[in-house]
């Protein structure tokens, strides 16, 4: 079924490539299960693609939306992680594959770079076989079978180019009588008409040429004494009366005991591939042709001296590891870029002791042909090695992606559980992992930061152990040495007595920052399995980047504590109750770090007045925070004192000019009297209030106002009087709920008056807060968020 599906993608499409992804059981993974067109040998970095990573299959599969790539550029601008591994021009969709609201997988297909990206034909055609095959997969669940992969994936061989050329007849020849019967392509191998053969080995004979009639008889002989006879060549006489070769392959059959007197067998027409052989070796340039994972399969005879090497020893090897002198990773991607954007590309190469060579690939889907020539040493080019660099040990280019693929998403993660999270999305897809575990050191103990995959209650054991135990996570850390366990056996054995759960293979990896010990990293594979030693040196090396990545956050987490902390004993830490109105409060931080926002709130009890304030200091950093302590406490004085709204700005204005900070804060005071639902407002360069009405309606107070503080000593801040009836509810913010890159500050304003006439029944003050912080809030706010909500009556 997924065959069928990946051949009818290329046949309706037109693309070169496609690829059919299932759920893995635990569903956090995708896996590789049928590839066509592409070599796997490239997909091996995404043969396992975690469900919730940034890869567009995976985007497919969460949002059930089909995803496609125009180009390069598009790919890295969309999908970055995606153009580390993959970093070739060519064009790609994948398709969700899901039925009555359960996804099973994704179908992609590959297209060669273009300009046109993927025509609308081509992307209906990939949309209704996604929609066939996830019929067909749905058929299957019903019916109780498994549609999670369960074994390696399958290539499907593509179709020949063209027709065969080379013709194949079948024999089977009786030696002790001479009878031999023989198929219709055989006859016609040997140029017999209808009805001339008469069935006889004498008849054959004479049309075998004279000279090669012994080595024919021969090749019978020894097929009867060894039991079979491979590739002997003899000339076959045409009508003519020229010769044309053959190739005759020949065996004993096991079903047939009669002291070996039987032979059965094929026959090879080796005129057009003779001929097509014959014509490439007569080239004076050098010509190999690649398959699809980049073996040599063919080369002409002038490769020879090109290369300085013989055919032999290049044949069903990739030349980058047949020649030291191309084993530089750029060699193979070159290949692997030809393959991928299905366009000829070109390179050069510096061949020791005293040349340099041209290489030029032509693909197809079905693999690459090589032209290589002599050239001219580039301008500024160092002379070629006297000697070849001895061959080094290569880390595949699927270990190099998975190692900037963790590399990337640990950049991304800020906090230990970003970390933990990231190590998770990207290490046990990438390896088949179905347990992780991440400890960290505390006071020579480990406790657990993270865990995905083990049993309720599994870990409580280990928890707090100290750093001498005898256990493999301890241990691995004392030692600073990783430890492969492949079997439950080997496991049990160095390790008596210890608690096991259900895995059949185990990894440890000590996680160690700068010579200091940091945590251990344990993954865990549900069947036995072999680590390889690539396997082993990169988890080794991934150990190193989550270590560094963990100390990081673990920094990160205790200034981030220390830095709320300190912002959260600058705001009040409870408002006051005020007869006849409620009021409540909001604070998001929007920094990061020790960054500290300058936002701040504040309700002041006069009397039988209230005032309420709201602030924002520009800048975030400790500088922005003081300065916002010093004016909070400013103007909690000034009103407290008794002075209107307009002189309790005039005067925080002139004191922030004498501290000089070097910073401008906006303000916004509103003075109540909630007994006579009386309310007087002074602005200084702060957004307007909203005030929804007892009625419903909301409105924004755009009330005239003053300058920022901080700018001139002798602004004035005009105060306007407002009328407050029971049920009416006025919001005091600050600019990071109404901020949004994409829209106007004023939009962003609207957008708030709007929510908060959307007033649900049976709301209460809280509530409200939380749904305006939900709907207006934009959700790629930077900044901090300060709101002061007061309800009358």
């Amino acid at each position: 079924m997924l065959a069928l599906a990946a051949r009818r993608v290329l046949e309706s499409t037109g693309a070169y490539g496609s690829l059919v992804y299932l759920r893995s059981r635990d569903r956090r993974s995708l896996v590789l299960r049928t590839i066509a067109g592409v070599p796997l040998s490239v997909m091996g970095p995404f043969r396992r693609v975690a469900a919730a990573g940034p890869l567009p299959v995976a985007v497919a599969f969460r949002t059930g939306r089909a995803v496609v790539l125009t180009d390069a550029e598009d790919t890295m601008r969309r999908f970055p992680q995606l153009a580390v591994g993959l970093p070739y021009d060519f064009v790609s969709a994948c398709e969700p594959v899901g039925h009555g609201g359960e996804t099973f997988g994704v179908l992609t297909a590959l297209w060669p770079a273009s300009d046109e990206g993927v025509a609308a034909p081509a992307a209906r055609q990939l949309a209704e076989a996604a929609a066939q095959l996830a019929d067909g997969l749905a058929g299957l669940a019903e019916s109780g079978q498994s549609v999670e992969p369960g074994c390696e994936a399958a290539v499907v061989e593509l179709p020949p180019p063209s027709v065969p050329t080379t013709r194949v007849g079948m024999f089977d020849w009786d030696v002790a009588t001479g009878s031999l019967a023989a198929d219709t392509q055989f006859l016609e191998i040997f140029g017999f008409g209808p009805g001339e053969f008469d069935g006889t080995v004498a008849a054959l004979g004479r049309r075998v040429a004279p000279g090669d009639l012994p080595g024919f008889r021969a090749a019978a002989r020894i097929a009867l004494e060894r039991g079979e006879v491979l590739a002997a060549r003899v000339r076959v006489l045409g009508p003519d009366g020229l010769p044309y070769p053959v190739e005759l392959w020949a065996r004993v059959p096991r079903a047939i005991s009669d002291g070996r007197t039987h032979l059965v067998g094929a026959v090879l027409d080796l005129r057009s591939l003779t001929a097509a052989a014959a014509a490439v070796d007569r080239l004076p340039e050098g010509v190999f042709a690649l398959d699809q994972d980049g073996r040599i399969g063919y080369a002409n005879r002038a490769v020879e001296p090109l290369l300085r090497a013989r055919r032999e020893d290049l044949v069903h090897r990739p030349p980058w590891e047949a020649l030291p002198w191309l084993a530089d990773p750029f060699y193979e991607n070159r290949y692997r870029a030809a393959q991928l954007s299905q366009r000829p590309t070109a390179f050069l190469a510096a061949r020791p002791p005293d040349g340099w060579l041209a290489f030029s690939l032509y693909p197809d889907p079905h693999g690459v042909t090589a032209r290589v020539v002599t050239a001219e040493a580039p301008p500024g080019a160092a002379e070629p090695a006297a000697v070849p660099p001895p061959p080094a040990a290569r880390t595949g280019m699927g270990g190099t992606h998975h190692l900037l693929q963790l590399a990337s998403a640990l950049t991304e993660a800020v906090t230990v559980r970003d970390v933990c999270r990231a190590v998770a999305e990207e290490l046990l897809p990438a390896f088949g992992g179905q347990e992780l575990a991440i400890y960290a050191v505390r006071e020579q103990r480990l406790h657990l930061l993270s865990q995905t995959g083990y049993p309720d209650g599994f870990l409580d054991a280990f928890e707090g152990i100290p750093m001498d135990t005898r256990v493999p996570g301890a241990e691995t850390l004392r030692t600073g040495t990783p430890v492969f366990f492949e079997s439950v056996r080997e496991l049990a054995a160095t390790y008596p007595g210890l608690a096991l759960d259900e895995m059949g293979a185990w990894a440890f990896l000590p996680l160690i920052a700068s010579g200091r010990p940091v945590g251990t990293c344990i993954v865990g594979f549900d069947l036995p399995r072999p680590f390889t030693v690539e396997e082993r040196g990169l988890l080794t090396a991934l150990g190193g980047f989550i270590a560094q990545a963990l100390e990081r956050a673990r920094l990160y987490d205790a200034e981030f504590a220390l830095a709320r902390g300190l912002q959260q004993a600058l705001l009040p830490h409870r408002l006051p109750e005020v007869p006849g109105i409620r009021i409540t409060a909001r604070y998001l931080p929007g920094t990061q770090g020790m960054e500290i926002g300058g936002d701040w709130y504040d309700a002041i009890v006069t009397g039988e007045d209230v005032t309420l304030v709201i602030g924002d200091v520009e800048g975030h950093s400790v500088g922005a925070a003081a300065t916002m302590g010093q004016l909070r406490s400013a103007v909690r004085a000034f009103a407290t004192g008794g002075d209107p709204p307009d002189e309790v700005l005039a005067r925080t204005n002139r004191l922030l000019l004498d501290l000089d900070p070097g910073l401008l804060a906006s303000c916004c005071l509103v003075r109540l009297t909630p007994a006579v639902g009386l309310g007087r407002i002074a602005r200084a360069g702060h957004l307007p209030p909203v005030l929804r009405h007892p009625g419903g309606r909301a409105e924004a107070l755009y009330v005239p106002g003053g300058p920022l503080l901080g700018v001139d000593e002798r602004a004035d801040y005009p105060v306007s009087d407002l009328r407050l009836g029971s049920g009416a509810v006025l919001a005091l913010y600050t600019d990071g709920l109404v901020e949004d890159p994409a829209v106007a500050i004023d939009q962003g304003v609207d957008r708030l008056r709007a929510a908060l006439a959307r007033a649900v029944a049976g709301e209460g003050l809280e509530q409200a807060a939380e749904r305006l912080l939900r709907e207006v809030g934009s959700a790629r706010r930077v900044d901090d968020v300060a709101l002061l909500l007061t309800a009358f009556g």
